[in-house]
């Protein structure tokens, strides 16, 4: 009798924005390729370089519209039918979706067109979940509907992964899950220790923040600090990278060009952050909630000092005192304090830098965080 082999995994990675299947995830793209299943890599907004990028590591790219911003039932919908329409065709065994949309109009769609297995990703929770973030009612209105569909859509997971146990619980809290059965909790994103190695600290006093520039990012509160310790200590840098995004809680530009002229060093977007890394001495992320802040273990991964805050995703990389400093979420106050301290220590800095790389290494190296995520893709 012939053995007749079984064909190999095919695995459907939807995103919401194509450049973040290679920035984020090609590292797991990799190793699902070299376990020998297909990989199709589904998200709007490709390029040339994208497309070329996924084709080397493996997978097969296939460029979906969406709307990444606002809540336009119509073009949600439309998203849905084009991904009923892709699944139906591609006929995945696995889809793997992260982000909101991908997630919610992903899993909905999979459960239509018949795709026998979904996980989902949940890598922060974002505007529609962060008190604070202004928006008013309309902010209100939209995490309601968030979690109505939510709600709709992880009925049909086999699988829901959270980047922090706040998440998870809110999720629990509010009915948003079925039973405890779906979930798992992986630490983030992991970091490519390979791609982020360490360097020397610098000896000047510079920091950092990377970020899109949101309210929820903290960015008010860092400009905020950093303005009042450049009066103070004028040999202090302070470096901003990041963009202005479209939506409610983004900076506007005249309260960014009052920044700069202030002193504060805006960069800009950056495709590689690690020349900047490499040039601060401390880094600093004070958002309201996070998933697992990528930016952070980064600047872990490169031997940095972090301050952040404690808040959901951002409380569980720093462990306060020792590889960085945590303070209260929209507290400038606070945050300017913290980052006199190691203006004022170096030497702690240096320690809490060389802290920060064992932590990363022992708990958020890539290759140990895709393992806990092909697991859950895998089973069953």
């Amino acid at each position: 009798m012939v053995a007749v082999a079984s064909a190999p995994l095919h695995v459907l990675v939807l995103a919401s924005h194509a450049p973040s299947l290679v920035n984020f995830r090609g590292p797991l793209i990799a190793e699902m390729v070299r376990r020998g299943w297909r990989v199709t890599a589904a998200a709007p907004d490709f390029d040339t370089g994208t497309h070329a990028a996924l084709v080397a590591l493996g997978a097969r790219p296939v460029d979906v519209p969406m709307a990444r911003t606002g809540m336009n039932p119509l073009a949600d919908l439309a998203y849905r039918k084009s991904l009923i329409a892709l699944f139906r065709r591609e006929r995945p065994d696995v889809l793997l979706a992260y982000t909101i949309k991908p997630v919610i109009w992903g899993l909905l769609a999979a459960r239509a067109a018949g795709v026998g297995r979904s996980v989902a990703l949940i890598t922060g929770l974002g505007y529609a979940f962060t008190d604070g973030t202004g928006g008013g009612l309309k902010r209100l209105l939209a995490g309601v509907m968030a979690a109505s569909l939510y709600r709709l859509a992880l009925g049909g997971a086999d699988r829901v992964l959270f980047q922090n146990p706040d998440d998870r619980d809110l999720f629990l809290g509010r009915g948003l899950l079925r039973d405890q059965g779906q979930i798992g909790v992986v630490d983030g994103s992991g970091v490519d220790l390979d791609h982020y190695r360490p360097t020397p600290l610098p000896d000047a006093p510079v920091f950092l923040m990377i970020g899109r520039l949101l309210g929820a990012k903290g960015v008010r509160e860092y400009a905020t600090a950093a303005l009042a310790l450049k009066a103070r200590h004028p040999h202090a840098r302070f470096q901003l990278v990041g963009w202005r995004d479209p939506g409610p809680d983004t900076v506007g530009e005249d309260e960014l060009q009052g920044w700069i002229d202030g002193g504060i060093e805006h960069l800009g977007r950056l495709d590689d952050v690690r020349p900047a890394i490499a040039a601060a001495r401390v880094y600093v992320l004070p958002s309201y909630r996070e998933g697992t802040p990528r930016s952070v273990l980064e600047a872990m991964a490169m031997g940095r000092p972090v301050i952040t805050t404690d808040a959901p995703g951002c409380r569980e990389t720093v462990v306060d005192g020792l590889n960085g400093l945590r303070v209260p979420p929209r507290d400038a106050g606070a945050l300017e304090a913290a980052m006199e301290r190691l203006i004022l220590h170096p030497a702690l800095a240096a320690e809490m830098g060389e802290a920060s790389l064992e932590r990363v290494r022992a708990r958020y190296d890539v290759h140990r965080v895709n393992a806990q995520i092909l697991s859950a893709v895998a089973d069953g």
